[in-house]
């Protein structure tokens, strides 16, 4: 008699304990085989393939699009094919994707972008002239969604259509926007939160990044940032301030020797945050090089999950939309997230009463009032600034 197994949802990161379903690539009745994607899971972090943990015929699915649910409930039932099946750590199979083999081009593309390519008139032969980003050279979803977008006609004016339009426009949040929406709410409603805001002076960064912006990109293949020179100085001033790279379980604050600078990245669907992990011990040039490195991946849509994981503190950079102050709110379960207002000219009164035109850019921290008070906020943003006004070493 064929055997059933229980497809589960799998832990999917350290502090991830729900997810949320937003597609299904088989349906009751399909065949699946050994590690073909089998569905698509959204988390406040990133979004992720399943793989099938067996080979058989899909019996049942308990789970539909738009569903929250907890690690460890029940995804489906497969019927097992014959006696002699190999499981896989679901887990192990998400962390690191299985790198393309070659032959039949088929095998390659998942079923998800096989029926976009389907639904959007895109043939296999188009698919295979698609520049991919995803792990081991593997073409993502978003890889083809950035092709169909480019490959549109504009769209002309259409004044009657604008006229007849609805006057409420009511848009479905995505299981991205919501698990950001729920944790967002869940940050802002448990952690009392503090602000402080500070004025920095970085003409002297603006310098050095007009001066060696192209040696830099010729040396290691990226830009060179203020991004960059703000992650490293917040990882010197937390060795002075150590309490903001923590997190508070129950009446427990745990302090982390090591510093993991999570940057928000802007994506389609809402914020993305991989992290920039030990920044305390590597150089500069690594540092520049994982943020961009990084953000790239965000923006494509093929981060992995480690790579969004064990944050302990996060940089978010409004500045590059002009806004010059913002007040971010925390990250759950982090207790300080540092904000970075557009960088813009000034007069200022100099030493000796002189005056000079300067580049200045605010930076703002909000903080868990929980965990440290207002004065230690302010010896940390101090110190951070003192740091992106003295160092500019690469």
């Amino acid at each position: 008699m064929s055997e059933e197994y229980k497809v589960t949802l799998p832990k999917l990161g350290e502090s991830i304990v729900s997810a949320t379903i937003v597609q299904w690539f088989k349906k009751v009745g399909d065949t699946v085989n050994l590690d073909e994607p089998l569905l698509e899971v959204s988390t406040d972090k990133v979004n992720s393939e399943i793989p099938a943990p067996a080979a058989g015929v899909i019996t049942r699915i308990t789970a539909a699009p738009d569903q929250e649910l907890q690690v460890g409930d029940l995804l489906a039932t497969i019927q097992l094919h014959g006696t002699h099946q190999v499981e896989v750590p679901l887990h192990a199979a998400i962390q690191k994707p299985a790198e393309a083999t070659t032959g039949d081009m088929k095998d390659v593309f998942s079923p998800a972008l096989l029926r976009l390519a389907r639904e959007q008139g895109v043939s296999l032969e188009e698919l295979e002239r698609i520049p991919s980003t995803g792990a081991a050279g593997r073409l993502t979803k978003r890889d083809v969604e950035i092709y169909l977008e480019n490959k549109k006609p504009p769209e002309k004016n259409c004044p009657l259509k604008q006229i007849n339009a609805p006057d409420i426009e009511r848009v479905k949040m995505s299981g991205m926007r919501k698990a950001i929406a729920d944790n967002m709410v869940r940050s802002f409603y448990e952690a009392p939160h503090a602000t402080l805001i500070t004025e920095v002076d970085v003409t002297d960064i603006v310098k050095v990044i007009q001066k060696e912006k192209e040696a830099f990109l010729a040396k290691n293949g990226v830009k060179l940032t203020i991004t960059a020179f703000a992650a490293r100085a917040i990882a010197k001033a937390l060795r002075e301030y150590p309490l903001l790279n923590s997190s508070l379980e129950g009446d427990t604050i745990c302090v982390k020797r090591f510093v993991n600078i999570g940057i928000a990245v802007s994506v389609d669907q809402g914020i993305m945050v991989p992290v920039v992990k030990n920044c305390q011990t590597i150089s500069f040039s690594e540092i520049a090089k994982n943020i961009a490195e990084l953000s790239s991946k965000a923006r494509a849509g093929t981060l992995a999950p480690h790579e969004v994981q064990e944050g302990t503190i996060t940089l978010t950079n409004f500045g590059i939309s002009g806004v010059q102050i913002g007040i971010p709110i925390i990250r759950h379960t982090e207790v300080a997230i540092v904000g970075m207002g557009a960088i813009h000219k000034k007069v200022v009164v100099l030493e000796d009463d002189l005056f000079g035109v300067r580049s200045m850019m605010h930076l703002s921290l909000s903080f868990d009032h929980r965990v440290l008070d207002g004065m230690y906020g302010c010896g940390f943003l101090k110190a951070l600034k003192e740091h992106l006004e003295k160092d500019h070493t690469l």
